[in-house]
């Protein structure tokens, strides 16, 4: 009678991943998804959607993405097609290649940065080098 169908995977690229606050993971994260990091990674991150780092999060590695808000720490070099939102309590450094920027007063941002609207999306996650 509720027989319920499931949903194919696009519905769900609406959908938020979380790594919360106290979890750390080495290694590589690949989502087609958005994403947000309130833990650690160390590691690299690749994703088609967005990635938020929360004011408790911490990367350290590369980051390519669509669109990317940091409030926490970043270490590494981060490609980001569109928008880089740096919020002010972040801390990034490294090498930035962005499409737009956006750093609040009071953000730590100790990096190199190219700003290159030539560059219109991320690379499908299922390509890999």
């Amino acid at each position: 009678m509720f027989d319920k169908k499931k949903k194919p995977y696009t519905e769900l690229l609406g959908k938020t991943n979380r790594i919360v606050e106290g979890t750390v993971i080495k290694g590589d994260i690949i989502s087609k998804a958005d994403f947000r990091l309130d833990g650690e990674l160390i590691g690299n991150f690749k994703t088609t959607g967005k990635l938020v780092i929360g004011p408790a999060g911490n990367v350290i590695g590369d980051i390519i993405c669509n669109n990317l808000d940091i409030e926490g720490k970043f270490s590494g070099n981060i490609q980001v097609a569109e928008l880089l939102n740096v919020k002010a309590t972040a801390s990034i450094k490294g090498e930035v290649t962005v499409g737009k920027l956006s750093v609040e007063p009071g953000a730590d941002f100790s990096a190199t940065c190219i700003m290159n609207t030539s560059i219109k999306q991320v690379m499908p996650v299922n390509e890999q080098k």
